[in-house]
This record gives C-alpha cells, structure tokens and sequence, in this order.
C-alpha cells in the first residue's frame, strides 16, 4: 500500500515520455505526430470514473494532444507551458485542491519540480535517474507503453476502486 495515493484527487500527466513515449514524428506539413497507448486510456478512464480528475500539463503544444484529450475527457489540459510548477499551482488553486491531493506522472528534469512538490509522484521506468530519486513509484513500463495505465491501476488499487472498475467488465457481454 502507498499512503500517498490513497488522498489523490487529481491525477496530472505529462505527455511526451510518459503518454507518448517521447519520440517526434513530423509530417510534410511539419506537424508533429504523436502516438497514444489505448490501454493507457482506457485507465484514465477507470480512474475519471471512479471520481479522480485528471489534467495534462505539457511543456509542448500538439493537436493530437488536444484531440486526445478531448476523446477522453480531460478538461483540464494546458499546452505549451514554461513553467510547470506555476501550472500545477494555479490549477490545484483552480480546482480547490492542495498539493497533496495531487497525483504527477512526468519523466524528465522539467517535470522535477511539480514532482517534489505534489503528494503522490510517479515516473516511467525509462527516467532519469534524478527523478526516480525523487519519485514515491517508479513504473515498470516505460513511457507511452503503459506506464499511464499502471499510475492509474495504483492509484486505483490504493483507494480500493480497482476492482469495482475491472468488474464492470466481468459481467458484460
């Protein structure tokens, strides 16, 4: 058990290196494409369910990013972002929630500082090694190969949801 996850009410993501798994593809046109795991979705959505917000902050700006997000709900997405501990904080300001209610999925030196600040930080297994010392969990999938959905099936697992939002399956036919 990680007492940690256990207060998560929101659950923020990064994007290139833990929904993606960082590479950039460009077009002819120059847009840059992007490539999301469905299973990592499909957790997001267990953990939206079970009463979880989730937000995306990213220091990058994409269209897929926005069409992504919008497949799944997520109200919360800021693109393009300098400073991602000023985002973290105006968004937990936002929502009325303190820091230790945050959940931080992020991979790489941009992200360190939301990470020591929120309750619950994660990183992909694939991270550098300063960030995994300061990470309450360490994924064992690497980034945009599900290292989304086992954050969210441990936040899930803390709060006692997982198996009420895996058994909606069991049943269905």
């Amino acid at each position: 058990m990680i007492p940690q996850a256990r207060k998560v009410r929101i659950a923020i993501f990064d994007v290139d290196g833990v929904l993606s798994d960082g590479g950039l593809h460009y077009a002819e046109t120059g847009d840059a494409m992007k490539t999301f795991d469905v299973r990592d979705g499909m957790g997001m959505k267990m953990l939206q369910d079970s009463g979880v917000e989730l937000a995306i902050i990213t220091s990058r700006k994409a269209g897929s990013v926005r069409e992504r997000a919008a497949d799944l709900g997520i109200r919360h997405v800021q693109q393009g972002v300098g400073n991602k501990y000023t985002a973290f904080e105006v968004l937990l300001a936002d929502l009325g929630l303190t820091p230790d209610q945050a959940a931080f999925l992020g991979d790489d030196l941009v992200d360190l500082p939301v990470l020591k600040r929120c309750g619950f930080a994660v990183t992909v297994s694939d991270a550098p090694a300063v960030l995994k010392r300061h990470a309450d969990y360490v994924t064992r999938a690497a980034g945009g190969h599900g290292a989304a959905r086992e954050f969210c099936e441990v936040i899930l697992h803390n709060q006692g949801a997982l198996s009420a939002q895996t058994a909606r399956f069991l049943g269905a036919h």
